[in-house]
């Protein structure tokens, strides 16, 4: 009848504190135990996995809620429970919650991208600084930066840090010094504080500010644990304002140090390559072709020598094989020649138009020839035959 009775009850706004929780792998039900601190009273929970899905990033053991859920009675153990059909955190619950969300939203529009981050200057010349006026952030910032190099340069904007005119006034702050030609780099800083101090640097408005900007920016708020939607957006996080300055701003010691040892690796390098080379050179100078460089010389000297008396014995065979043959030749030629025969005591007869005489009929009587002997020649005339 109990059973009955609660079957017909309607769902109800339950308010408690989470003491137990259970998330079985694979389970498609979460159980959990909801406490009434003012009264000591505790019920068991479920709901079902995508219930609790939904606030499980804020929620867990300790936290307050609040559960909107329909009363059953298990009738085996005479045990009241709730089934739970949404679960809302309350207080600081609640604003993580909206945190959470809008978190997911911004990321999901790739403001968080490590692609859209953009370096930080090795040596800015002249730093942005959003803070609050005469803060302890601010005087960290400066002291350090100036602290490791005494000639950096600030453009200080003092701007609340909290409350309705935060968000005013540090967005306009970053666009003031986003503008600026000379900024390099942007620092929003503020010491630490609870939830609600911290939530003018998880605006949207002013994440959205910070992803436009063209100046990087850095973000330096509160403490290590705290992580505002700034610390995302930003182009780089530093946990507190003092690591901030430590960040931008190198340290003049720390430069000159390695500036130092860059300079004596490179005298080591020099150094060694030079002995190196004069050890290279020592070995080269000590190989006998450059000990006596004159005997080179004389070696090609004798076989150009050698070389030269051989020309001049081939030259002078081919020389009297050439003048032998020659000499056979003329003797050929002298031999063959009609001069030799004349020399014999031989005549040649020519007419008067040069042509031989080669037969007496070929001559008229009375008719005058020119005799060619080895001396010269002279002239003659045919007579009568005496027969």
């Amino acid at each position: 009848m109990i059973g009955g009775w609660i079957d017909r009850l309607g769902a109800i706004w339950v308010e408690g504190q989470i003491t137990q929780l259970s998330r079985r792998p694979g389970a498609g039900v979460v159980f959990l135990t909801l406490r009434d601190p003012s009264h000591d009273i505790s019920i068991g929970v479920t709901c079902y996995r995508q219930v609790f899905d939904a606030v499980a990033d804020v929620v867990s053991e300790g936290a307050r809620v609040v559960v909107h859920a329909k009363p059953e009675w298990y009738a085996p153990r005479g045990q009241l429970s709730l089934r739970a059909v949404a679960i809302k955190p309350v207080g600081i619950g609640e604003l993580l919650a909206r945190l959470e969300q809008l978190k997911r939203s911004l990321a999901s529009e790739g403001l968080f991208a490590l692609d859209r981050k953009k370096p930080l200057p090795f040596l800015p010349h002249l730093v942005g600084l959003v803070c609050g006026r005469a803060s302890a952030a601010e005087r960290d910032v400066l002291e350090n930066a100036r602290r490791r190099w005494p000639a950096v340069r600030f453009e200080v904007r003092n701007v609340a840090v909290q409350g309705v005119k935060a968000v005013p006034q540090v967005v306009q702050a970053v666009k003031e010094l986003d503008a600026h030609e000379d900024v390099d780099v942007i620092i929003v800083a503020r010491g630490g504080g609870s939830v609600e101090d911290l939530l003018p640097f998880s605006d949207e408005q002013l994440v959205r500010v910070v992803a436009e900007c063209r100046t990087p920016v850095v973000s330096a708020i509160g403490h290590e644990p705290d992580s505002p939607l700034l610390d995302l957006v930003a182009d780089l996080r530093a946990s507190t304002p003092t690591d901030a300055a430590k960040k931008v701003v190198p340290d003049v010691g720390e430069e000159l140090d390695r500036v130092r040892g860059l300079r004596d690796r490179a005298l080591r390098t020099v150094r060694g390559l030079l002995e190196r080379e004069e050890r290279g050179l020592a070995h080269a100078l000590a190989r006998p072709v450059m000990e006596h460089p004159q005997r080179m010389v004389e070696v090609r000297e004798d076989e150009l020598a050698a070389l030269l008396a051989r020309s001049r014995r081939v030259l002078g065979h081919l020389l009297d094989r050439a003048d032998s043959e020659l000499s056979h030749t003329r003797a050929r030629v002298r031999a063959l020649s009609p001069a030799a025969t004349m020399e014999r005591g031989y005549a040649v007869l020519q007419r008067a138009d040069g042509a031989v005489v080669r037969s007496p009929e070929e001559v008229a009587e009375g008719e005058e020839l020119r005799a060619r002997v080895a001396e010269g020649e002279f002239a003659v005339r045919r007579v009568a035959d005496p027969a």
